[in-house]
């Protein structure tokens, strides 16, 4: 197996099940749900399915750690 092939191999998904990111976020998939149906975390449709695109994972990390930091200066 070449470099590149195995740079392929061992990226992360771009598209997460709710499961994985439940996983990732070290929170439940009913938590997921809540979020998804919220709006706070986004998801597209794939055919039946909802995937979760990675990169919403980080944005919604992104907005608590602003809310957070808010908060703190507010205070």
């Amino acid at each position: 197996m070449s470099i590149a092939e195995d740079s392929i191999t061992t990226t992360a998904p771009l598209l997460l099940t709710v499961e994985q990111a439940a996983q990732q976020l070290g929170i439940g998939r009913t938590t997921v749900f809540a979020l998804l149906k919220s709006g706070d975390l986004e998801s597209i449709p794939l055919g039946r399915l909802r995937r979760i695109p990675a990169e919403c994972i980080t944005e919604y990390i992104d907005r608590l750690r602003a809310a957070a930091r808010d908060s703190r200066q507010a205070a």
